[in-house]
């Protein structure tokens, strides 16, 4: 087994629990494309955890995740506003213009969240035959920059935006870390919350592979399954994925991973406090701590670690932690960087 990196929780491996549903779900042959029992079985978990008006389909990946969420909510003519750091926007190699056809309106943020203030102001050309029209905002839960929207900053953003006649896309790669960092169920965050429209992240938390589109606006819900098999997202074996939700969904499992991991950021952040020249840029809500480090250590560290510069001109680095991360490993990075500082 290689050393533990701390570039991504993509890299992590999969959960021993998640594993071994996927071989019992092996057994004999099911039907195909979400006709089987596991994938009925866990869409009534995610209703015990969304509210029984919430429809889910399971996708292979976010990218895809997002822009059917998307494409269900946005016609080619107009636009979706989101941070100028989005997922949508900075990593998805422009699938979601590119697939919806509409406009990315993106803004510059700090901290990595969406204010009413830059919505409102977005929308001052809304009825311009020349200007792609404002219909959805797009948040991320967690941030790409690690942070978290409380439930009352949720509320403000969705309640401005159905006001303005504006729909609410979350993309929660990693919302089992926000509910971790809250103390607060999914539903309270989503469906009570007043999203429209959920990406909910499993790959990141312990899954092998799958992502699911959650609908809580019941009138989207019907064309959702059409843009999934349009964008070749539909999996034949789609008991693989939805077993591995299954497996997520049983005994809170999606949480332990998230608070595990938010622990060991924690942790990791504490120990770099304590390390004269290594600063923290972002508060640490999740499993991910933003540090300045000097250009000269990043690059020693990174000849005995996998970590993701994220800013260059501030020499701000990124680590993210995983539902496997241990406390040995959180001890080793740290002991390693102390020793690049002497």
């Amino acid at each position: 087994m290689t050393k533990k990196m701390f570039a991504s929780d993509n890299n992590s491996g999969i959960h021993p629990l998640i594993l071994e549903a996927i071989s019992k779900a092996n057994d004999g042959h099911a039907p195909a494309y979400g006709d089987d029992s596991f994938t009925s079985n866990v869409a009534i978990k995610f209703r015990e955890h969304f509210g029984e008006d919430s429809d889910v389909l399971f996708v292979f990946n976010g990218t895809g995740a997002n822009v059917i969420a998307l494409k269900a909510m946005v016609r080619s003519h107009q636009a979706i506003i989101c941070t100028e750091g989005a997922h949508i926007h900075a990593d998805e190699g422009g699938a979601a213009e590119g697939f919806i056809g509409g406009k990315l309106l993106t803004v510059p943020t700090e901290d990595g969240k969406l204010t009413v203030s830059q919505i409102e102001q977005q929308l001052v050309h809304i009825g311009s035959q020349h200007r792609s029209q404002p219909k959805a905002i797009s948040i991320s839960q967690c941030t790409e920059l690690g942070t978290v929207y409380t439930i009352d900053e949720i509320k403000q953003l969705t309640s401005f935006a159905h006001a303005n006649g504006l729909l609410v896309h979350m993309d929660g790669a990693r919302i089992s870390n926000a509910a971790a960092f809250l103390g607060c169920s999914l539903k309270e965050m989503t469906t009570d919350a007043g999203i429209d429209m959920l990406s909910f992240g499993g790959t990141k938390n312990g899954m092998m592979i799958g992502e699911a589109v959650v609908c809580l606006r019941k009138e989207l819900a019907p064309e959702l399954k059409y843009i999934r098999k349009q964008s070749m997202q539909l999996g034949s074996k789609m008991r693989f994925i939805s077993v591995q939700f299954e497996s997520l969904f049983s005994d809170n499992l999606w949480l332990e991973n998230a608070i595990h991991a938010n622990n060991m950021a924690l942790q990791l952040a504490e120990g770099l406090q304590k390390i004269p020249g290594i600063a923290l840029t972002q508060p640490v809500q999740s499993n991910a701590v933003f540090a300045s480090i000097p250009v000269e250590h990043i690059h020693q560290l990174q000849k005995s670690y996998g970590f993701a510069i994220w800013n260059i001109e501030k020499n701000e680095i990124r680590l993210v932690t995983s539902f496997d991360t241990t406390q040995e490993d959180v001890n080793l990075f740290l002991s390693t960087t102390q020793k690049a500082f002497e």
